[in-house]
């Protein structure tokens, strides 16, 4: 059994790559997480783009623990912010990780657009780093319209306000596997599938 790091202390991305893992198929990979290693110093993200901020995870993952790491960055780019708050998705109200704080602000920034220019997109750059020192590093975009108000209680972050193209529901309001066939984060995990075939 071959360990996968993901450089994340968040449970809901862990269970998205275990799930995505899983239904590949990949048996002899087993994902961990942060908290399932001895902690070690993490670079603040200092990246002005979701690349470099998921490589830089993902190779100081790999200095500390010897073991192949995967590292996402993600966040929500919003047209009418003119593509905000982007790589600063996660403390845009200030406090790093307060998504209703982050809410309540992008809610607010929004309130005089008009609903026909309430387009945004939810961004995932994802980085596989090996001991060996090959990278690979990808990047998922999932397109929708920002709502008015939040709906559903699956997910985390701007989910609940966010609707994907196509889809009468937020994306917090789909279930787990329909959300991982479809979103930003899914596609980028799908992508690294050919390099982590060759970990197992």
């Amino acid at each position: 059994m071959t360990k996968l790091l993901l450089a994340t202390r968040n449970e809901k991305k862990l269970g998205e790559l275990r799930r995505i893992v899983a239904a590949e198929g990949l048996s002899g990979v087993e994902v961990i997480g942060l908290a399932d290693v001895p902690s070690f110093p993490e670079a603040p993200e200092t990246a002005p783009d979701f690349e470099g901020n998921a490589v830089a995870k993902a190779r100081d993952a790999v200095a500390a623990t010897g073991l192949a790491a995967i590292a996402d960055d993600s966040g929500l780019a919003v047209d009418a912010l003119n593509g905000m708050p982007g790589v600063l998705s996660a403390r845009w109200s200030g406090r790093h990780g307060d998504d209703e704080a982050n809410l309540d602000l992008v809610l607010g920034q929004l309130r005089d657009v008009p609903d026909d220019r309430r387009g945004a997109q939810f961004v995932c750059a994802a980085a596989l780093v090996l001991p060996s020192g090959e990278e690979t590093v990808v990047r998922g975009e999932w397109r929708g319209t920002l709502i008015r108000e939040r709906r559903g209680t699956n997910g985390f972050g701007y989910d609940p306000i966010f609707r994907p193209d196509g889809e009468g529901r937020t994306s917090a309001e789909m279930e787990p596997a329909e959300k991982d066939a479809a979103s930003h984060r899914g596609l980028a995990l799908r992508l690294l599938l050919p390099a982590l075939r060759d970990l197992g």
